[in-house]
């Protein structure tokens, strides 16, 4: 997602800035475990670093205006700060994600557990570098939540915002691994219903990505329980849209701009909304391309294969159906931010924003 000209001059740069300040105060500790060391942790530092749309942080951020803060005022840097740790709970999802996956590249590089079984092979360590590579990357994406909560209680919000952001960081947390258990059950148990692939999608994605992050920076500001259950209608409704939209794009989209191979949650026989919902109308309607999907799904398709379930996907309408969904969440939402009393600044960007999730191509 590329984020409102606004926020884009002004907050991602900051947040940046932010996340470079907190890795140069860590790399004496690390540096003091030895050369090798500091280089795995380096890698963190490199894969936060190196990419990613920074909208959890940016959220954090709007959530904080939209319930009366001051961006010219001195706690501003304080709530980059703790936004920002919301790059390193996102870091350690992704990372771990790409192992249980088993994802060789993540946003044009190598996907963490392969950087490391590289860097196994080239340091010529002994044992096997597969597993040293997936061993090193759970620890360091451990090391990612350990570093987050640093962060937040680093970050120099005040005493009583700290006692109002806990319980949201703690749920943002608490549900992100919620989600991801849910995948594995859903995924490990052949579960064909769209209700079960939209609860992961709450918890694995819009929990974290939206949701939170917007009562996180409420609770910053003290919002009253009025705006942040605004922020969590809004945060549910744009980060199930945003993950749908994802859905799409892991089918659809171009591999040079997604930096994901294309087709790989079909590969691995990830239970998406879009495969659910293609399921369940090529029941009703094309018995079978309902067969031909439960056969593919979950195997190494080839380029026909693969585009013939694309064909199929579009053929019984479940492209459509998730296209009418992102835009009706889009739309709820937008009606759940225009009667919340969140400042006229913030309701602009959160619109942009939500705009730009709907359309967004990576």
């Amino acid at each position: 997602m590329t984020v409102t000209q606004a926020t884009r001059a002004v907050d991602v740069a900051a947040i940046d800035a932010a996340l470079g300040d907190f890795f140069a105060g860590r790399r004496g500790e690390a540096e003091a475990f030895g050369p090798d060391f500091a280089a795995t942790v380096a890698e963190l530092e490199s894969f936060v670093l190196r990419g990613g749309k920074r909208i959890r942080p940016v959220f954090v951020w709007l959530g904080w205006l939209g319930a009366g803060g001051d961006p010219g005022g001195p706690r501003a840097h304080a709530v980059l700060r703790a936004g920002a740790a919301f790059e390193l709970l996102h870091a350690a999802g992704l990372i771990h994600d790409d192992i249980i996956d088993a994802s060789l590249t993540r946003r044009g590089h190598p996907s963490a557990h392969v950087a490391f079984a590289e860097r196994h092979r080239a340091r010529r360590f002994s044992g096997d570098p597969a597993a040293f590579g997936v061993g090193t990357a759970i620890v360091v994406g451990d090391l990612a939540l350990i570093w987050a909560d640093a962060l937040v209680g680093d970050s120099g919000l005040p005493a009583d915002a700290q006692i109002r952001v806990a319980p949201v960081w703690s749920a943002a947390r608490a549900e992100v691994m919620y989600g991801q258990l849910l995948d594995l059950i859903t995924q490990a148990g052949d579960d064909e219903d769209v209700e079960s692939a939209l609860r992961v999608d709450r918890y694995k994605t819009a929990s974290y990505t939206v949701q939170r992050p917007l009562q996180f920076g409420g609770a910053i500001a003290d919002a009253d329980p009025a705006l942040s259950a605004a922020y969590g209608s809004y945060g549910v409704d744009i980060g199930i849209a945003f993950q749908l939209r994802d859905d799409l794009l892991g089918v659809f989209g171009d591999p040079t701009v997604t930096g994901k191979p294309s087709g790989d949650d079909l590969r691995e026989g990830k239970r998406t909304v879009l495969l659910a919902t293609a399921l369940t109308l090529a029941d009703a309607r094309d018995a079978a391309a309902a067969d031909y999907l439960r056969t593919k799904i979950g195997t190494d398709l080839t380029a026909d294969e693969l585009d013939r379930v694309r064909a199929i996907l579009v053929d019984v309408g479940a492209v459509a159906r998730v296209e009418e969904q992102i835009s009706v969440r889009g739309e709820r939402a937008l009606a759940v931010l225009a009667a919340s009393d969140a400042t006229d600044l913030a309701k602009r960007h959160l619109a942009e924003m939500a705009v730009t999730v709907l359309q967004r191509t990576r």
